[in-house]
C-alpha cells in the first residue's frame, strides 16, 4: 500500500471475502446515500435561471438528435460558452422525455452517482486506502456545495464533465502503471477531451495528473526527470491550449476587461473567494444560488486575512511535503483547479458560486482525511467521527437540495441568505409576473431597480407588468430606460414599439417611432420572426401606411402558419382585416 496506513485500514493479509465484498458494498453505499440526498430532484421543476436557455427555450435541444442537430450542437454555444456534449446529452434527454424536467434532474443525479463511485475507485487504487478513499468520495458526493451543480439542470455540464474527469484519472492511473502504451495514453486523451468538451474549465486536468505523479503515485521519485513527466503533458496542455482558445471566442464580450471592474478588485475577489470556499466547506450555511459583488468591493482588511490565511496554510503543507506529500497535493489541487473559475478573468456579475467548489475541493477533502487518519485514535472513535460528519452533512445537503424544488423558492432563498442582491429580485419578480401576482412583482422589480439602476431587465420587467396594471405611461418610460442600456436588444424594441403603435391612450401613441423600433428588431433577428412583423404593421398602421401594414400583416401571417401558431395566426387574421379597412389596431395587452 502506498503511504502510510492508518487504524481505518485493513491489512492485505485480511480475509479474501472481506476484501472481495467491502468495495461493491461501499459503492452501494455511496450509491444509497447520495440518491437519498439528491433523489428529491425527481419531483423538482425547471428554474427561471439558465434552464430557460438550456432547454426550455432553446429550440436547438427541442430539435432532438438528428444529423441537423448534430451538426448544430458543435457549431453553436449557451451561455457564451463551448460544451457540445453537454447540449448533446440535454437534446437526448428531451428526446425521451420531452420537457418532463424530472428526468432531466435523475440524469443529473446518476452522473453525479457515477462520479462518486469513480472517485473511490480510482482514490483506491492509487493509495490502497479503502475507508479514506472510500470517506473522500462520501463528502465529495454529499456535502451541500453540491447542491448547485446536481440540483440545476444547467449545470449538466458540471456533472457530465466531472465523469468524464473521473475517467480521465482513471485511465491515467491505468497508463501509468506501462508508460510506454500509446494506446493507454490515447485514452487519456481522449477522456481529457470529452470532458473539455462538457465543460471547458476542466483545462486544469495536466495539471492534477503532475500533482498526482508527486503524490501518490510518487513518479518524482523514481529515476526520471520532472522535464520528463511535464514533457508527457504537453499534448494534454496543447488541447487545453485550444479548449481556452475556443473558450475565448465563445465568450466574445461576456469575457470583460477592467474597464468594468479594475484588476486589483478582481484580485481582491479572488483572494477572499479562496477563503469563503473554505469556511462554506466547514460551515455550509446560508448558501445561495447567487452571491453579488459588493457593490465597493471587499475592505482592505478581509483581503489581507484572506491571504494570510492562504499564507499560511502555503506555509505549513510546503514544511511538511517531504512527510506528508499528501498535504501540498491536495492544497495545490484545490489552489489550482479554482484558478479559471476564481474571477481573474472576469466572465460574470457574482462575486463567487458554490458550483465552482465541485471539483476543486476533492483536494481538500484528501489533504483533511489523511491528516486526520494520522491521529492516535481507536478505529471505533474515528469511525464515529466519519460517520457523524457523513450525517449532519447529509441532513443539510438535504435541506439545501428542497430550496431548488421551483423558482419561487429558491430566489426567496436567496434573498434571505443575501444583501443588495438585484438579480434575486428580478428573478422572483419574473416568477410572480408569470403567476399573475402583479403588485408583488412591481415591488421586487422597484427593489432590484434601487439596488442597481442600470439592471435592463429589471426595467423591461417592470415595464412589462406596470403595463399589464394599465400604467402605461410609466411602462414606456421604463422601456425607454431599458433601451438606453441595452440599444440593441430585439425584444426591448419589440416590446417599447407594440405599445407605442397599439396602447389606448391617443397621446401616447406614436407610430413613425414604433416603425423604427420595429424595424430595427427585425433586421436583428432575421426578418422571420412573426410576432416583430405583426408589431411593424400594427406600427405602419398608426402612422397611417397602411398598404405597407396589410402587406407586412400578411408576411407575419404566412410565418405564423409556417410554425403552426394559430394563437398568433388568429389575432394577424383580425388585425389584417382592419388594416385593408384603413384602420388601426389599439389594444393594451397581446395574449400570446
Amino acid at each position: 500500500m502506498i503511504g502510510q496506513q492508518s487504524p481505518l485500514e485493513v491489512p492485505v493479509s485480511a480475509g479474501w471475502w472481506k476484501q472481495h465484498w467491502r468495495v461493491p458494498a461501499v459503492c452501494l453505499a455511496l450509491a444509497a446515500i447520495t440518491f437519498a440526498v439528491f433523489g428529491q430532484t425527481a419531483d423538482f421543476g425547471f428554474v427561471n435561471y439558465d434552464d430557460n436557455i438550456y432547454v426550455y427555450e432553446n429550440a436547438g435541444v427541442a430539435g432532438g438528435l438528428s444529423l441537423k442537430g448534430l451538426a448544430w450542437v458543435f457549431t453553436h454555444t449557451d451561455c457564451s460558452l463551448y460544451h457540445p456534449l453537454t447540449t448533446l446529452s440535454l437534446m437526448g434527454d428531451y428526446q425521451l422525455h420531452g420537457l418532463h424536467a424530472g428526468w432531466y434532474h435523475f440524469t443529473n443525479v446518476l452522473l453525479h452517482t457515477a462520479s462518486v463511485i469513480l472517485l473511490f475507485l480510482i482514490l483506491r487504487q492509487m493509495t490502497g486506502a479503502l475507508w479514506r478513499s472510500a470517506f473522500v468520495a462520501a463528502v465529495f458526493g454529499i456535502h451541500p456545495l453540491r447542491v448547485e451543480s446536481v440540483a440545476w439542470v444547467a449545470e449538466r455540464k458540471d456533472v457530465l464533465s466531472a465523469f468524464f474527469f473521473m475517467l480521465t484519472l482513471g485511465a491515467y492511473a491505468r497508463y501509468v502503471r506501462k508508460p510506454s502504451s500509446l494506446a493507454r495514453y490515447l485514452m487519456v486523451a481522449i477522456a481529457f477531451v470529452l470532458a473539455l468538451l462538457s465543460k471547458p474549465t476542466v483545462v486544469t486536468l495536466p495539471f492534477v495528473l503532475l500533482l498526482l505523479d508527486y503524490w501518490p503515485l510518487h513518479r518524482f521519485e523514481q529515476p526520471r526527470k520532472l522535464s520528463r513527466l511535464i514533457l508527457e503533458k504537453i499534448p494534454l496542455l496543447a488541447l487545453a491550449a485550444g479548449a481556452c482558445a475556443m473558450t475565448v471566442l465563445a465568450a466574445g464580450k461576456e469575457i470583460t476587461t477592467g474597464n468594468i471592474i479594475p484588476m486589483p478588485s478582481r484580485l481582491g475577489n479572488a483572494l477572499v473567494s479562496y477563503a469563503v470556499y473554505m469556511r462554506q466547506m466547514v460551515w455550509p450555511e446560508g448558501l445561495a444560488v447567487f452571491y453579488p459583488r459588493p457593490e465597493k468591493g471587499y475592505p482592505v482588511w478581509t483581503m489581507a486575512l484572506s491571504f494570510l490565511l492562504l499564507a499560511l496554510i502555503t506555509g505549513g503543507v510546503l514544511a511538511f511535503r517531504r512527510k506528508r506529500g499528501w498535504l501540498l497535493a491536495g492544497w495545490l489541487w484545490y489552489l489550482g483547479m479554482l484558478t479559471p473559475m476564481i474571477g481573474i478573468v472576469q466572465a460574470g456579475a457574482f462575486a463567487h458560486a458554490d458550483r465552482m467548489t465541485y471539483l476543486p475541493q476533492i483536494g481538500i477533502y484528501v489533504a483533511v482525511t489523511w491528516l486526520v487518519a494520522e491521529w492516535r485514535v481507536s478505529r471505533v472513535a474515528l469511525g464515529g467521527l466519519m460517520a457523524g460528519v457523513l450525517a449532519v452533512l447529509m441532513v443539510c445537503a438535504w435541506q439545501q437540495t428542497g430550496y431548488w424544488q421551483d423558482s419561487e423558492t429558491l430566489w426567496a432563498h436567496t434573498i434571505a441568505c443575501t444583501t443588495d442582491n438585484d438579480t434575486a429580485h428580478l428573478n422572483l419578480g419574473s416568477v410572480l409576473l408569470q403567476d399573475g401576482i402583479l403588485d408583488e412583482a412591481i415591488n421586487h422589480f422597484q427593489k432590484a431597480l434601487q439596488l442597481n439602476p442600470k439592471n435592463a431587465t429589471a426595467h423591461f420587467n417592470l415595464a412589462t407588468m406596470l403595463r399589464r396594471t394599465g400604467r402605461v405611461n410609466e411602462a414606456i418610460s421604463h422601456f425607454q430606460q431599458a433601451l438606453q442600456i441595452k440599444p440593441d436588444d430585439p425584444e426591448i424594441q419589440n416590446s417599447l414599439a407594440w405599445l407605442l403603435a397599439t396602447c389606448p391612450q391617443a397621446s401616447l401613441r406614436n407610430g413613425n417611432r414604433a416603425v423604427e423600433l420595429a424595424r430595427q428588431a427585425n433586421e436583428l433577428t432575421g426578418g422571420e420572426n412573426p410576432i416583430i412583423l405583426q408589431t411593424l404593421a400594427a406600427g405602419c398602421a398608426e402612422a397611417g401606411r397602411f398598404p405597407e401594414a396589410v402587406e407586412t400583416a400578411q408576411r407575419a401571417l404566412r410565418l405564423a402558419d409556417a410554425q403552426s401558431n394559430t394563437v398568433l395566426a388568429g389575432q394577424l387574421q383580425s388585425e389584417l382585416k382592419l388594416y385593408q379597412a384603413g384602420r388601426p389596431f389599439h389594444s393594451p395587452e397581446r395574449t400570446h
